[in-house]
Formats: C-alpha cells, sequence, structure tokens
C-alpha cells in the first residue's frame, strides 16, 4: 500500500512542480497580453492570444507525466537524476523566457533564451529517452510547440525594431 502512495504522491508533485512553473510564468505574462503584447505587430501564423493558455496548460501536464514516469523508475539510479537535473534547468529556463519575453518586454533576449531553451528540452528528451522511452515521446508536443514559439518571437522581435 505503501507503494501506490508513493507513486502517487510522485505522480502529483512531478505534475504540480511543472504546473507551478507555468503559473510562475503567467504572472509575467498575464499583465503584458492587453498591454504591451497586443501592440505588437505580430508574424504571419500567430494565434489569437486565448489559445496559449490552453495549450501551455496541457503542455506542463504532459511534462509533469514525463517527469513522473522519469522519477517513477527510481531516484537511485544515476540516469534518473541526471536526466531529472537536465529537465530542472529547462524547466527554470522555460520560465525564464517568460520573464524576458513578456515582463522585461525584451523579445531579442528572450530569442536568444529560447534557443537555449530548445536545446536544453532536445537535452532532455534525449536523457528522458534513456530511461523511459514514454517519457521522452510525452515531450515532443513541447519541443514543437517551443519551435513554433521561436518562431512567433523572431518575429515579433524582427517586425518590432
Amino acid at each position: 500500500m505503501a507503494s501506490v502512495y508513493v507513486r502517487v504522491t510522485q505522480f502529483v508533485v512531478a505534475v504540480a512542480v511543472c504546473l507551478l512553473a507555468g503559473v510562475i510564468g503567467s504572472l509575467f505574462t498575464t499583465p503584458a497580453i492587453p498591454t504591451w503584447y497586443a501592440g505588437l505587430i505580430k508574424p504571419a501564423l500567430n494565434p489569437p492570444s486565448w489559445v496559449f493558455g490552453p495549450v501551455w496548460t496541457i503542455l506542463y501536464i504532459l511534462m509533469g507525466i514525463a517527469l513522473y514516469l522519469v522519477w517513477s523508475k527510481g531516484w537511485e539510479r544515476k540516469n534518473v537524476q541526471v536526466a531529472t537535473a537536465i529537465f530542472a534547468v529547462q524547466l527554470v529556463l522555460n520560465v525564464l523566457w517568460s520573464y524576458l519575453f513578456f515582463g522585461m518586454q525584451a523579445p531579442y533576449f528572450a530569442l536568444i533564451e529560447i534557443v537555449l531553451l530548445w536545446i536544453a528540452i532536445v537535452m532532455t528528451i534525449a536523457a528522458f529517452y534513456r530511461v523511459s522511452v514514454p517519457a521522452a515521446v510525452l515531450l515532443v508536443p513541447y519541443i514543437l510547440w517551443v519551435t513554433f514559439a521561436a518562431y512567433l518571437n523572431y518575429g515579433i522581435y524582427a517586425l518590432n525594431p
């Protein structure tokens, strides 16, 4: 019975940590949407602002499930520790992007940072793959969305000198 309790706790913590990153990012994002962001020239394919919240919520949940799948393989395993550390770095970079882009309203610095985030996500996927293939697969929508976000970030930077 303790094992079920541990697994449920790990699952809840893993998903909650990822959702918390989203909440922290939204503290920078939400105030800027109706003001600064609304006034920017956006690139082609820019979705309406309401799309981002649901998409990011789903991505954070998928990230949390992926983290749980890795963590549940056993914290004593070195590859689990390494994968989790890389995941933590990309999660911090994820929040940092929101701060740079929306909080500081600095698309140029956010563009540089999103490249680092993209690399960190690829590294996370590779590290997760070595522990749990399903965990790595769950991060594929995340890397695809961040690739799209990088396009949008570049477009906003280029269109708003």
